[in-house]
């Protein structure tokens, strides 16, 4: 080969390495760990190889709390990424941080991307949007609680429907126990579960200013009657030994995995995990009870799970391509599949019909479940989310509140009362580093 033919050669590899390297790329930050990780892998993969102007790298950076802490910290140091995923408590965190993001409506627009928030799910961008309506995040994994039962435990007892309200699931615990289940109830999550989305059904406010949404100065009132009530019955129950406390977070599950507790109120998105760990048992998917003292219909849950925020820093080149991969990402194909493998809700309409008219949710009964409980009617003030800053370190409080009941050394007034007064304190301590 004559080095005329190799000079050729090296000028169109210098070339092609050239336009590989022209691709813009676009840093991704999320908290998404095993089997969700290789999803998220494969979505930015699969937009990468659908057009050859950018490449979105995905870089797990651990937990939620974590992977927000490194992004804040990045900020800092000016190396932060163009996208991070942010669980739905830091919402208040990200939007007090004005200077430091460029809300998802600004970047559709100055993109000129197709955006219509009428598009997605209003219980889900409800969460993520100004008073007037205006997008902030992008919503990503978005899930909702449900309620899980053992069908075969229910059968033996009897039981041949899951109680609708929590003055039916009484009766129901009585049953399950006298037919020999060593516990009737559990919880996951027990503030997002049995405080904020107890609140939401019943349409009681958990906080002045609208949960939050209409001020820093909001006061916490879930010390309320009906949320007194809500914990005493629960405490009752603990004593009784129908209801079982199994831990902060998913920590509850195996409980119900074991089938000691016929009965767990967790995420929408553990339903895989059930599955996979509750193999030739019958387990049905229902919504969360309301309190028929409180409300004839119940309203919506909220969501839990993250959204993902765009950071500025970056330039116009980085702004386009994730806008063009937020686009990609709420596409009904991308979107629908995300929702079959993970059991997260879809975040838009179209994303629903098309799993709908796929025949999933007649093919794999209860998956749909999440998603008429959260589209049912218009989202209150009460049942459109929550925004509270230092929300995690407040959640942990309310944890160790509750805690305090389920082991008898305090009432349920005792610890909601002590719940929000240090509630309150962690607010007022936000409200400060936001003047």
């Amino acid at each position: 080969m004559s080095i005329k033919h190799l000079t050729g050669l090296a000028v169109v590899a210098a070339l092609l390495s050239a336009q590989v390297q022209a691709k813009t790329e676009i840093e991704w930050w999320h908290a998404m760990g095993g089997a969700l990780g290789h999803k998220v892998d494969q979505i930015a993969a699969d937009f990468n190889a659908s057009q050859s102007q950018y490449e979105v790298k995905p870089v797990y950076k651990g937990s939620y709390s974590e992977t927000m802490t490194s992004a804040i910290t990045a900020f800092r140091a000016h190396k932060q990424p163009a996208i991070v995923q942010v669980y739905e408590v830091g919402t208040a965190t990200m939007m007090g941080a004005k200077k430091a993001i460029y809300p998802v409506y600004q970047l559709m627009q100055d993109a000129h991307e197709k955006f219509n928030p009428n598009a997605y799910l209003s219980a889900v961008t409800g969460y993520y949007t100004t008073n007037d309506g205006k997008m902030l995040s992008m919503p990503f994994n978005s899930s909702t609680p449900v309620m899980y039962y053992n069908e075969d435990m229910f059968a033996k007892a009897g039981i041949k429907t899951p109680p609708k309200t929590w003055q039916e699931m009484d009766n129901v615990a009585k049953k399950l126990q006298a037919s020999g289940a060593k516990c009737a109830l559990t919880t996951t999550w027990q503030s997002w579960i049995q405080i904020e989305n107890f609140g939401a059904r019943n349409n009681l406010p958990l906080a002045t200013k609208n949960n939050g949404f209409g001020g820093l100065d909001t006061q916490f009132e879930f010390n309320a009657k009906p949320f007194v009530k809500h914990i005493e019955r629960l405490g009752q129950w603990s004593k009784e030994g129908l209801f079982k406390y199994g831990g902060r977070q998913s920590d509850g599950l195996p409980l119900f995995y074991k089938q000691e507790c016929a009965i767990t109120m967790a995420s929408s998105a553990s339903l895989a995990g059930i599955r996979e760990n509750m193999k030739g048992v019958h387990v049905g998917v229902a919504q969360l009870p309301y309190d028929a003292s409180i409300i004839r219909s119940p309203k919506n849950t909220i969501i839990g799970g993250a959204s993902l925020w765009v950071l500025r820093g970056q330039n116009d080149d980085v702004y386009k391509g994730v806008a063009k991969f937020f686009t990609y990402l709420s596409s009904a194909k991308v979107q629908a599949d995300w929702h079959q493998f993970t059991g997260y809700l879809p975040i838009t309409k179209a994303a629903y019909q098309l799993t709908k008219d796929q025949g999933f949710y007649q093919n794999n009964p209860g998956t749909d479940v999440a998603v008429l409980q959260m589209s049912a009617g218009t989202p209150t003030a009460n049942s459109k989310g929550i925004r509270f800053g230092n929300y995690s370190q407040i959640r942990s409080i309310i944890n160790e509140e509750l805690e305090g009941v389920w082991s008898g050394k305090q009432s349920a007034q005792q610890a909601l009362d002590n719940a929000v007064k240090r509630g309150n304190q962690q607010l007022r301590r936000f409200e400060r580093t936001q003047h």
